[in-house]
């Protein structure tokens, strides 16, 4: 099982890596519209959508939002427009706050949520700004590494919680949720991320002023990503199923790959605006 993930995961990498940094911001945006839309379809699923026709007229709705902002507000075209993309990327923000606390009072929560019509609004909430936050990146100077940047912090926290924790792990993150997270994990992956930003800092040669605000965010970003899989977690655990999909041998769906992602980017996204601050 161990070579089939990282397989994947390698082949993940060699797919992803050559359309962020050859694609045209342009060309990159419609491509994650398509992987988004693809998401849509997976969520449907958890949303308890019964049905290939009812998931993929929720994923066809997703993708035509999609379009609708490309092609109305041309973000990644016509580079960032902060009057935008700022208001839609705060409103993200504020959904995330909310999905702390479902995530806290689960299962008793589930009453707020549960319902399959709110699981879709819900879904649109999180694949939606993960395209926009994306879109808005990739078009910046060095947009493709600042996409990169991101993977790689949501990646460090991941890793480093999972060694942390398993060494270290005693007190529960979220029981009801995912049983096996833990708050030495979550530290061991801030320690992680951390470590990563100081010698980023060191490397880009950063004076402390410049680089300590990064720093914050970095942190802020990793510890978004813990609340996107949480959010995940809860949904999955809430339908009685494992995975997400079956799409990625050894990793289970697309949607378990970007769950950490959802949150950690536009958030990440929404710093880098209100800083106003090119790297």
């Amino acid at each position: 099982m161990l070579r089939l993930r990282v397989a994947t995961a390698v082949v993940l990498a060699l797919a992803f890596l050559p359309a962020l940094f050859l694609l045209p911001p342009v060309g990159f945006a419609a491509l994650m519209a398509l992987v988004v839309a693809y998401g849509g379809w997976e969520w449907g699923a958890l949303a308890g959508l019964r049905g290939a026709a009812a998931r993929g007229a929720y994923a066809l709705a997703l993708l035509a939002l999609l379009v609708w902002l490309f092609s109305g507000w041309q973000l990644p075209a016509s580079g960032l427009r902060k009057e935008v993309a700022l208001p839609l990327l705060l409103i993200a923000g504020a959904w995330w706050a909310v999905a702390l606390l479902w995530v806290q009072g689960y299962p008793s929560s589930a009453v707020l949520w549960g319902n399959v019509v709110v699981c879709l609004g819900i879904g649109v909430l999180v694949l939606a700004p993960l395209w926009l936050a994306m879109s808005v990146l990739v078009g910046e100077p060095r947009g493709p590494w600042l996409v990169l940047t991101v993977v790689l912090i949501v990646a460090l926290a991941d890793i480093g919680a999972y060694f942390t924790g398993r060494a270290l792990g005693r007190h529960k993150l979220a029981p009801a949720v995912s049983p096996g997270k833990t708050w030495e994990g979550v530290l061991g992956g801030l320690a992680s991320v951390a470590v990563f930003i100081f010698a980023l800092g060191a490397w880009c040669e950063l004076q402390w002023r410049a680089w300590l605000p990064w720093a914050g965010v970095a942190l802020v970003t990793a510890l978004a990503s813990v609340l996107g899989d949480l959010l995940e977690s809860m949904l999955k655990r809430h339908r009685g199923v494992k995975d997400s999909g079956t799409i990625l041998p050894g990793h289970g769906g697309l949607l378990d790959r970007v769950d950490s992602l959802t949150a950690a980017l536009p958030v990440f996204t929404l710093f880098y605006l209100m800083l106003d601050h090119r790297l």
